[in-house]
């Protein structure tokens, strides 16, 4: 039934996230070349603001819990799960005092209007999976980036979403290379709950009234722990505040 009432209402959120989607490009174009750095985050958050909206309109609600765990002035590596689109729109609105910046695949560099333009030019890095050789010196140069601006990286060690919400196991390479050169930053384990229901049908229709919940877990310093040890609590920190 939810499939059924799920078509027109998929519509309409689709024509609407488009829209914004097109509009916010050359928007996006303006505040950097015009303004620089600041203005095109400025305009980059009030498009995600308005496509958590647009959700909104399939019943979608975005939780976050302990936000005022995350630490202030320092760079900080955002380790999450990953589950759909949906984890990204809430994670740059939401956490947006932190400047999140993405390790995203290069496929999404191009042909999307606004989001290839933000990932080409807002700080986060592209890289191709098939080519190890050029996604370390790549995540070393976000890692690099954060440790100087003290901003904030978003990695998703699970590499490939989980289509059931079922934890995968983490990857290690790109987390060592942020912990390796950004030493003064913090992790942030979050365990993202329910947003693989917004994509349990495909990409179209869209699931309806999934609520979704992001927990921020306690952070801890990278230069307190050895890397086996990051890997261990971060993981262990994210797969229990999975609820599957």
């Amino acid at each position: 039934m939810q499939k059924i009432v799920s078509y027109p209402l998929s519509v309409i959120y689709y024509l609407c996230f488009g829209l914004c989607l097109v509009i916010f490009h050359p928007i996006q174009w303006i505040c950097l070349n015009v303004f620089g750095y600041q203005a095109h985050k400025k305009s980059v958050d009030y498009l995600n603001f308005l496509l958590t909206k647009c959700t909104n309109l399939l019943g979608t609600t975005y939780t976050f819990e302990h936000r005022e765990r995350i630490p202030k002035n320092v760079p900080v590596i955002f380790v999450a799960n990953h589950q759909s689109m949906y984890d990204i729109i809430g994670i740059i609105w939401y956490l947006r005092r932190s400047h999140p910046k993405f390790v995203s695949k290069k496929e999404l560099g191009r042909g999307i209007p606004s989001v290839s333009y933000n990932l080409r030019h807002g700080g986060s890095v592209l890289i191709d999976r098939k080519d190890p050789k050029q996604a370390l010196p790549t995540i070393k140069g976000l890692a690099e980036y954060i440790e100087q601006h003290h901003r904030s990286a978003v990695i998703f060690p699970e590499g490939t979403r989980s289509k059931t919400g079922a934890p995968k196991k983490f990857s290690e390479n790109g987390l060592k290379i942020l912990c390796k050169y950004a030493p003064s930053a913090y992790i942030v384990p979050i365990s993202i709950n329910n947003s693989w229901k917004m994509a349990r049908f495909g990409l179209f229709p869209v699931g309806l009234g999934n609520p979704l919940n992001f927990t921020i877990h306690e952070p801890f310093a990278v230069k307190d722990y050895s890397f086996a040890e990051i890997m261990e609590k971060t993981e262990n920190a994210v797969v229990q505040g999975i609820k599957h």
